[in-house]
Formats: structure tokens, C-alpha cells, sequence
């Protein structure tokens, strides 16, 4: 037979495997200890059905049921080289089924008919069963997944298409681990289950992402030992993770404006803002994280770090005008491995003072206490006087104001000093002095005619 009659044979096979009966057949075991799981390939394959039968040597004869048996014009037999390469095989009829005996497993059938061709497989699982002994962690991991090493049975499982392509079978393995979750409410990690499925176990495996925690693993499976009531379960010990993850949160402790304040907004809704700005900011790493670095950039590229904090919880204070970018760096023990935290944009106004030449401190919760507006000053001082230059006040906090009395008691109305002496986060520096007009209005009570 030359090359072009075969090809053309192929040819034909395929494409009359492909061509469903459109009433359907189906597949009995004679002799079968347990129910042959019966799966739809993809179409394809050209196959109809794969069988996967516990062990072929019990199966003394199948019938083939629902293919009219006036029609067959012969049965074959094929290897993982294709319908192309089918042997026709003996075969018996019967009360309207096609019988064949001892069949072999692991090869395909083909039923050839009047109207075209139907196709199956048969899977022997006998030198298949699943089994897993031993499963050891790689002493060498990479940073974004987890690599082990398995011995036991749980190859792929495969088949072969009427073409002669090998398909695999999925074998549907479980492996369940623990791994983290992240709480913002209790703003701490959770320990989770997780579960990959895996349609078989070559010598090793990967888990994506990597562990983060200690845990161990269960593998269970397969989907045939299950269906058949025998599904085997396997649990490792327990395996220090080699992945590293990591949460942070920016909190300012000195946001403003906040209510009543008399610092004037330039940020808007952004960190940052009027200087001093306070900030704590936290650090929640995994437990692979070693290494702990907070840093502080002046480039949102973080080419240039000004300052390192070697910590997970970091307070710090911004004092000069500008914008600044900050993040954390986390790394296993041998620094091979790195995690960043989110970046955080600081931005540091201009300062302003702006100083009002009048109150009136009668108590009724209106301009009662006399207060500088200002922003970003890192430096302050303020004198009250009298017009004899008698000091009635002092106080070095620009958030704070003098209420109009001295020792206790509201001074009269009048004319009175102040002196201020302060400097910017900008660097720029207030030296300021004028006149405070203290206005008391009088009360008309209402009287009624």
C-alpha cells in the first residue's frame, strides 16, 4: 500500500467516526466488578464515548447496544496510531446487540455501518489506580509559586483520537492547603483553605501563587476511585512557605482641616497637606517576610531614597514643603525574594499665615477665641500686650488662640498687641506685629408691646 492510498484511508476513517448515529448506542461489561464511568470526549476526537472500566481482565464480553446490526459491516480495533491502522476484529450478534469478547483495553473500537462509523475507547485502570506515598517541598522554591515532589500513581491518563492524537484524560485530583486572606476590618491576615484542582500528578507539581503560611497538604482523588466509592485521601507535613506577601496602611494623625480648625486646606482629600504632618504608617507582612524597610523618596520611582526605616510600624513627621513617596519593602531571610507595599503620595504645602485684627469674646460662640489662619508652619511664637506693653498672652501653637483674658478674667474692649515670629515648612520665615480690636456688642433685649 503506498503513502497516497493510506493518507486517503485516514482520511476516510476520520471522517466516518465523526459521523454520529442519530440514534445513539451505548456500551455494557459483561462480568464487571464496578460501573464503568462512562465520559463524552470532545467531538473532536471523533470518539462517542471513553470508558474507563476497574480492570479489564474481568470484563469476559461487552455488548453494543442501539446500533442496527443489519448495517455493520465490520469492527475494528485501534492503537494510538489511529483508525487508519484499525485490524478488523471478531465479533457476534445477538437479539440486536454486537457482541465482542474479551475485549483488550486501552485501544479504541470502531463499528462500521452502512451509514458511517462509531467510535469509543476503553480505559484500563487496573495499572492506573491512584496512589499517592510520599510528598516532599523542594529545597530550592522561586518566589512566585511552590514546586514539590510527588511519588505514587497519578500519571495522565491518556487516549487517542480516531486520528491518532493523545488526549489526556482529567483525573480531577484535589489538593487542598491552607493559605492567607486579608481582613481590613480586624486589619490582620486569616488563615483560608484553598483547593487547585489537577487533572494528574507527573513527578512534580507547582502551586500559583505560592504558600504564604505553614501548612500541610491533602491530596484526595481520583474522580474514578470516587465514583466507584474508593477515593484515596494523602496529607504531607507540614511546609514552611516560601511566598511572601504584604498590607500596609497610611494614616495621618493630624488630617486637616478638621472641624473648627483654623488651618487652612491645601491638599484637598490627599495625605498630606499643611506641615507638621503626622503619619503613622503599618506594615502587615506574611510570615516569610524577614526583612523589614520603610522608605522615604523624594521620586515616585524611588531612584533617590532619602531615608530607610528598618521597621513594620513607622512614625514620622513631615516638616518641609514638597511632595514625598513612600513604601515598604519586605524580603525573605536571603533576600532573594521581595514584596512592596502600597506607595503613598505625601504632599506638603506652602506656607500662609493670615492674622485677623479683631473678636469679640462675649461668650456667645461666634468669634469668641482670636486665632491665626495658617498652613504648614513648623515654627511658631505669639505675644499678647496691652497698650502699655504689659504681656497678657502667650502660646507657641498656631492651632491655639487667646480668648481675651488675663488671669482669668475677659479683658476690657479695646485696642491690644500681638507680635508673632514664625517659619514655613518652604523655609520662608514671619516676623509680624499689629493691633487686636477686641468688640463687645451690646445686647438689645426684645420686649413685646
Amino acid at each position: 500500500m503506498n503513502d497516497n492510498i493510506l493518507k486517503t484511508l485516514i482520511i476516510i476513517a476520520v471522517l466516518c467516526c465523526t459521523a454520529r448515529n442519530a440514534y445513539g448506542f451505548t456500551v455494557n461489561f459483561e462480568g464487571a466488578a464496578k460501573t464503568p464511568v462512562s465520559i463524552v470526549p470532545p467531538k473532536t476526537t471523533g470518539l462517542s464515548y471513553v470508558y474507563v472500566v476497574d480492570n479489564i481482565s474481568d470484563i469476559r464480553s461487552i455488548s453494543i447496544v442501539g446500533i442496527d446490526v443489519t448495517e455493520v459491516e465490520n469492527v475494528q480495533i485501534y492503537s494510538n496510531l489511529g483508525g487508519g491502522f484499525g485490524q478488523d476484529i471478531s465479533y457476534t450478534t445477538d437479539n440486536g446487540n454486537i457482541h465482542i469478547n474479551k475485549p483488550a483495553g486501552d485501544m479504541g473500537y470502531i463499528v462500521q455501518t452502512a451509514r458511517g462509523s462509531q467510535c469509543f475507547w476503553i480505559v484500563d485502570y487496573a495499572d492506573k489506580v491512584f496512589n499517592i506515598s510520599s510528598l516532599t517541598m523542594q529545597e530550592s522554591q522561586p518566589c512566585d509559586y511552590s514546586e514539590f515532589t510527588v511519588s505514587g500513581n497519578a500519571d495522565a491518563i491518556k487516549y487517542y483520537s480516531i486520528s491518532g492524537q493523545p488526549v489526556t484524560l482529567d483525573r480531577e485530583i484535589n489538593v487542598t492547603y491552607n493559605s492567607l486572606k486579608w481582613d481590613d476590618t480586624l486589619k490582620n491576615y486569616e488563615q483560608v483553605a484553598e483547593t487547585k484542582k489537577l487533572g494528574y500528578l507527573d513527578h512534580t507539581f507547582t502551586l500559583s501563587p505560592p504558600l504564604f503560611c505553614r501548612t500541610s497538604l491533602v491530596i484526595t482523588g481520583d474522580r474514578f476511585l470516587e465514583n466507584w466509592n474508593e477515593g484515596v485521601s494523602y496529607e504531607s507535613e507540614e511546609f514552611t512557605p516560601n511566598g511572601i506577601c504584604v498590607q500596609t496602611i497610611a494614616e495621618q494623625t493630624n488630617k486637616i482641616p478638621e472641624e473648627g480648625s483654623n488651618q487652612i486646606n491645601q491638599n484637598g482629600t490627599g495625605l498630606g497637606g499643611s506641615a507638621p504632618a503626622d503619619f503613622v504608617f503599618s506594615a502587615y507582612p506574611s510570615e516569610g517576610v524577614i526583612h523589614n524597610e520603610w522608605q522615604i523618596a523624594d521620586d515616585p520611582n524611588f531612584e533617590y531614597i532619602k531615608y530607610r526605616f528598618n521597621e513594620k510600624e513607622l512614625t514620622y513627621t513631615f516638616y518641609d514643603e514638597g511632595k514625598y513617596y513612600v513604601r515598604f519593602i519586605g524580603s525573605n531571610s536571603d533576600g532573594s525574594c521581595e514584596v512592596f507595599g502600597e506607595e503613598y503620595e505625601i504632599g506638603i504645602g506652602a506656607s500662609d499665615l493670615r492674622i485677623p485684627n479683631a473678636f469679640s469674646p462675649d461668650g456667645d460662640g461666634v468669634n469668641d477665641i482670636w486665632k491665626v489662619g495658617y498652613v504648614s508652619l513648623v515654627e511658631f511664637k505669639c505675644w499678647i500686650f496691652d497698650k502699655n506693653g504689659q504681656q497678657l498672652f502667650y502660646f507657641d501653637n498656631p492651632q491655639l488662640g487667646w480668648d481675651g483674658k488675663y488671669k482669668g478674667k475677659t479683658v476690657p474692649a479695646g485696642v491690644y498687641y500681638y507680635v508673632i515670629e514664625a517659619k514655613g515648612a518652604d523655609g520662608v520665615k514671619y516676623k509680624r506685629g499689629g493691633d487686636i480690636n477686641i468688640i463687645n456688642y451690646r445686647k438689645i433685649p426684645n420686649h413685646n408691646n
